[in-house]
């Protein structure tokens, strides 16, 4: 049977009270449907106006093949110009995407078509958010963010979204010192005969259509699939428990440059351990009935 997802909560609109019993206070994923009613975005966004935004600069691209070893997290596979990505997408299916993409440094006009959600919650981080670009059919691994941010994800075009809560990362296989599953079962269409552990798992399956806003609240697992050409932007607030934000800077600091100094001394040796580390958690998490 695989993952017991149910369908996520969606609001058309809400206010800063509901917004912060029902989602932000029990850190629950939601989508705000109207959240992008008053940005300049909703009508002007669209490929063809990064492209012509942005200009022709070289990107950085990640494809879906499993890390290598002894690279840093989030190392890119390949580069291209931005137009000759933008017209690819538009194209054809592709499995490369662009992944914390700062156009706006490129094109600060862009600062002018977006508003962040402060009538909702405070604590924004970015003045300067990143964005995702991705073909159709490329996917971003099982994984939650390393910084530990509350998450508002606004995607131009289609995308599929499945989210697991943090108390799954032992069953979701969470490699050690790191913030990504294994990579080896398909999160839509899990192998529970060779992975028993992720049967029963509960989440959330959210689609996203233009101008959707997901709140993604701190931990969360996602995995994503792009079902057309298309992009989002992620504006970041933090959590107001010092716990979390502690957890953060650990992740960004001591795990971060542990984990990089070991890939690069061990390599394919360390990366197995690792693996086969994950493998032993979750069997034990499953076979003691975790989380309850």
């Amino acid at each position: 049977m695989g993952f017991k997802l149910t369908p996520i909560d969606v609001v058309d609109d809400i206010s800063r009270e509901d917004f912060y019993q029902n989602y932000l206070k029990p850190r629950r994923p939601v989508v705000i449907r109207g959240l992008t009613r008053n940005w300049p975005a909703r009508d002007k966004w669209s490929l063809d106006y990064m492209k012509e935004t942005v200009g022709d600069i070289v990107v950085p691209l990640y494809d879906s093949a499993k890390a290598d070893p002894s690279a840093p997290i989030n190392a890119a596979s390949t580069e291209m110009r931005f137009s000759d990505y933008i017209d690819l997408i538009k194209r054809e299916p592709t499995d490369l995407r662009i992944f914390l993409f700062d156009p706006i440094k490129h094109a600060p006009a862009l600062l002018n078509d977006y508003v962040f959600p402060k009538e909702l919650m405070g604590g924004f981080l970015d003045r300067y958010p990143t964005l995702f670009f991705g073909g159709a059919g490329s996917e971003t691994f099982l994984h939650y963010d390393i910084d530990m941010a509350h998450i508002f994800h606004t995607h131009f075009g289609k995308k599929h979204i499945i989210l697991f809560d943090y108390k799954w990362k032992e069953r979701l296989f969470r490699i050690p010192f790191a913030t990504y599953a294994l990579e080896d079962y398909h999160v839509d269409n899990p192998d529970t005969e060779r992975f028993p552990e992720l049967e029963g798992i509960e989440g959330i399956e959210c689609f996203l259509e233009y101008g959707d806003t997901l709140f993604m609240p701190t931990g969360w697992w996602h995995w994503m699939k792009y079902l057309d050409g298309s992009f989002s932007i992620s504006l970041r607030a933090w959590d107001e428990s010092w716990v979390v934000k502690a957890h953060s800077l650990w992740n960004l600091t001591v795990q971060r440059k542990f984990d990089d100094f070991m890939k690069a001394r061990f390599k394919a040796r360390y990366m197995n351990w690792k693996e086969q580390l994950a493998c032993k958690r979750a069997r034990r998490a499953w076979e003691r009935g975790l989380p309850r």
